[in-house]
């Protein structure tokens, strides 16, 4: 019998599986579930991206892109950035094409972190940057944001977290799983503390697209003295529905972005030809659709917030993404036996607020990036369920 453990990589070992998976399996294998468990858009890729990405393939435009992504795609990202959040980056030196943004992530962190290095890291946030800050050799430091702050990051916080070790800060916002955002106040106190103690950021603007409330996004990257130490993740996924497209992007300074894109070479070699085709025509056509589906998910975001709060689990309300967080204290359970329960006995399936950091315990993430009929159905489930637990 080989022993294996000799041979596996001792820090892949001691990573714990996703939490958001666990429940979207056991709803897998259950009838009649409703799952409110992944965060993925319901919308179909609107119908001229999804064109554009069939018409490449008909013309047999199914080569290998340079590594750093085609021109024309980095020149949009560029644009867009531009016009959007006022920040320009050079589209040569400046801009790396991913698969998806997870890739970006993990570059992001191979790049800069070495044995020994802290990373700051608010949680609760999405499962993957503590394992990628792991796996890159360093040391996770986590600040718990509180309810009581909208899960915010407070500058204080994260003063207090800094050590001579600290090397970089993970800026997660919009956020998942709590829909918490920044605002240009809150980033400027940040700001001013990370530059005190010359820290590089990773700014993940996945959901920038989806701020409700009439407020607007605002990239830390956009302020004084942060553009030269931000580097900046987004993609498709959500603003144009592109999950399964699996393509992102980074954004930052010129040395960075040449040493990420040496390891995406080495690493993937290049995003898929037919996402980045696709692409082009999202960001050149996209900001209707973009403003659709984000007026869409507003009016569900009302729903769900509204409905929870009527139920007694209050919730905070989120300005970002597609999640809310409710509070599930007053019920007497953990969030691992709330999720357990609900899904077993009336078939609705939510994550535990610990699947993103030991701090969510007490809340659940419930997502709804699904339509308004989805939603009512679950809601009236948990409502039944919490009607039967009192």
């Amino acid at each position: 019998m080989i022993d294996y453990d000799k041979f596996l990589n001792k820090s892949v070992k001691s990573i714990k599986p996703s939490g958001i998976r666990k429940f979207f399996d056991i709803a897998n294998e259950m009838d009649d579930v409703i799952s409110l468990s992944i965060g993925e858009p319901d919308f179909q890729t609107p119908w001229h991206i999804r064109d554009e990405g069939i018409r490449t393939l008909e013309k047999g435009r199914t080569w290998y892109s340079p590594n750093r992504g085609f021109s024309e795609l980095c020149e949009e990202i560029s644009k867009y950035y531009k016009r959007r959040f006022n920040v320009e980056y050079n589209a040569k030196t400046q801009t790396l094409v991913s698969v998806g943004g997870s890739e970006a992530i993990d570059l992001a962190f191979r790049t800069i972190v070495e044995e020994g290095d802290e990373v700051i890291i608010p949680e609760p946030s999405f499962v993957c940057y503590e394992p990628l800050a792991v796996m890159a050799g360093g040391t996770s430091v986590i600040i718990n944001t509180k309810n009581e702050d909208n899960f915010r990051l407070k500058a204080d916080d994260l003063r207090n977290a800094i050590t001579p070790k600290t090397k970089m800060v993970v800026l997660p916002f919009p956020n998942n799983p709590t829909g918490a955002i920044m605002e240009r106040k809150d980033l400027e106190e940040v700001a001013e503390v990370i530059i005190e103690n010359d820290l590089i950021v990773l700014s993940d603007e996945i959901y920038s697209e989806l701020t409700y409330g009439g407020l607007e996004h605002v990239s830390i990257a956009s302020l004084p003295g942060m553009y030269e130490r931000t580097i900046v993740i987004n993609g498709f996924s959500k603003s144009y529905a592109m999950t399964g497209w699996r393509l992102g992007y980074a954004l930052g300074p010129e040395p960075i972005i040449t040493q990420m894109v040496k390891l995406h070479q080495y690493g993937i070699m290049s995003a898929p030809t037919t996402a980045q085709y696709a692409a082009i025509e999202a960001l050149k056509n996209g900001d209707r659709d973009v403003v659709k589906m984000r007026d869409e998910y507003d009016m569900r975001r009302r729903l769900v917030v509204d409905s929870f709060n009527a139920m007694g689990l209050t919730c905070f309300e989120p300005l970002g993404a597609f999640y809310v967080f409710p509070c599930i204290k007053s019920t007497g359970l953990t969030s691992e036996e709330f999720c357990t329960r609900l899904i077993i006995e009336k078939h609705v399936a939510v994550v535990p607020g610990t699947a993103f950091g030991e701090c969510g315990e007490g809340f659940v993430r419930v997502s709804y990036s699904y339509s308004i009929k989805h939603l009512r159905t679950a809601l009236e489930r948990i409502g039944e369920f919490l009607k039967e637990l009192n």
